[in-house]
């Protein structure tokens, strides 16, 4: 689905808005808007608001469905780049609303603008809303969680230092879809299981305590596994938590080429 070319004037602010602050800027803010009840595709509509420098991105779509226009429709939750609700594309970008400063956006030489629309390759429900359900259907396909056979152990499963320093990275995904939303491959081809979903085997791999490697691996090894891979590391750059995506991915494929951990 492609957005119409047709943009709505800046939607003023109403008569019983906030008090601006005094140190804050007028900033437009470009959303991309869909209602399936009304719309046949997406458009786009403005917004002129104003801005602090310590706002995030998040503050200024909750000022808009607060204030100006209350259909506005998004996802968050914890606002505190945990929950990994709101991500969405911000000025191109992949990110998460809530961890995005204004300060870091404000134009210094003349007007701010700021684009946002949904995360890509995913079906649009509303406005900034997608169906969440691929996503979820690649990364429960990956078996992610620990498997172990035999009796339950008496004690916990010990783990070195650097067992456990073996696979930490790939323990902070909040699976936002922001690394899989970015991959071209995922754009062109729904059934490639797409970076977040790799992630999370990853994290199980090359868990010491866990038995399950080589299903896991026999998985990734499918048409639309980990070789649909092209390495462009969009994933990478759009990861809020930091992690290296293509760095996993890649281990994922050694394993795959050599059958060992």
């Amino acid at each position: 689905m492609t957005a119409a070319t047709t943009e709505k004037n800046a939607t003023p602010l109403p008569d019983d808005a906030p008090p601006i602050p005094d140190d804050a800027v007028m900033v437009t803010v470009k959303l991309l808007r869909y209602n399936p009840e009304q719309d046949e595709e997406p458009h786009w509509e403005s917004y002129r608001i104003p801005s602090l420098p310590s706002d995030r991105v998040l503050n200024l779509l909750h000022y808009i469905k607060w204030y100006v226009d209350g259909t506005l429709t998004f996802r968050r939750s914890c606002a505190h780049g945990v929950c990994g609700s709101d991500a969405m594309r911000i000025n191109g970008v992949n990110r998460l609303a809530c961890k995005v400063l204004m300060k870091d956006m404000l134009s210094s030489s003349g007007e701010t603008t700021l684009t946002i629309e949904p995360i890509k390759g995913l079906p649009l429900e509303k406005d900034l809303i997608v169906d969440m359900e691929p996503f979820f259907e690649a990364y429960r396909a990956v078996q992610p969680y620990l498997k172990t056979t035999g009796n339950e152990p008496t004690r916990e499963r010990i783990q070195s230092v650097a067992e456990r320093e073996r696979f930490d990275d790939t323990t902070k995904c909040i699976l936002c879809a922001a690394c899989t939303t970015s991959c071209p491959v995922y754009w062109s081809d729904g059934n490639y299981f797409g970076p977040a979903a790799i992630v999370n085997a990853h994290r199980f791999i090359f868990d010491s305590r866990d038995e399950a490697a080589e299903e896991r691996l026999d998985i990734l090894n499918d048409v639309d596994g980990v070789w649909r891979c092209r390495t462009t590391f969009n994933c990478t750059d759009a990861c809020p938590r930091g992690i290296q995506v293509t760095k996993a991915i890649q281990e994922v494929k050694r394993a795959l080429m050599f059958r060992r951990r």
